[in-house]
């Protein structure tokens, strides 16, 4: 099921596509165990249905291409690129796709949770969002925007990204768990 296929609205209903030049993925984790390396996922696309009645109803799916990570190191991201981690050859796409809401949202600040499928390197796991209701808005052009955050964390081996270093001193050089950061900007279809 793909991005155009899946997440369709019904009654009560609208679909948001997520605007990637206002939505970004990013991720941290350990390097030698004592320093943070983070990055990005830029170039993000997908659809958020909103059931405007039953905020539990809604859905996501979202598409992030696997070869725009970005480090601001390109060794680093190149070594990411290959087969020992996301083998972007093979699978140039990390998905998710939601399966259920817990919690609602009404005002901005609200948080709620988003249980769903992320799907990385061909393994696809289930994972917990959690996530905040940032507001709608009107643009400049008279679309109307909505955006939300969300936070989780994965520990990378169960995706199959298992590469690493053993250090002299005890510990590895990547740590296995990455923190997930995504804020999310979309425009009503």
């Amino acid at each position: 099921m793909g991005i155009e296929q899946g997440a369709q609205a019904t009654v009560g209903q609208s679909v948001w596509a997520i605007d990637p030049s206002h939505s970004v993925v990013e991720f941290s984790a350990k390097h030698m165990m004592i320093t943070t390396v983070r990055g990005q996922f830029g170039a993000v696309e997908g659809k958020i249905v909103v059931d405007e009645e039953n905020p539990r109803g809604s859905a996501v799916e979202v598409e992030i291409d696997a070869a725009g990570i970005d480090t601001r190191a390109e060794q680093r991201d190149a070594h990411l690129r290959s087969g020992e981690f996301l083998d972007v050859e093979n699978y140039p796409k990390l998905s998710f796709r939601s399966r259920r809401v817990e919690g609602e949202w009404k005002q901005p600040g609200d948080r709620f949770q988003l249980i769903g499928e992320l799907t990385i390197r061909g393994t696809t796991r289930e994972v917990t969002l959690d996530a905040t209701y940032e507001g709608t808005g009107k643009d400049p052009w008279g679309g109307e925007r909505v955006s939300f955050s969300a936070d989780t964390r994965i520990d990378r081996r169960d995706f199959g990204l298992v590469w690493n270093v053993g250090l002299e001193a005890g510990g590895v050089l990547v740590g296995h768990e990455i923190r997930i950061h995504l804020e999310a900007q979309a425009v009503r279809q």
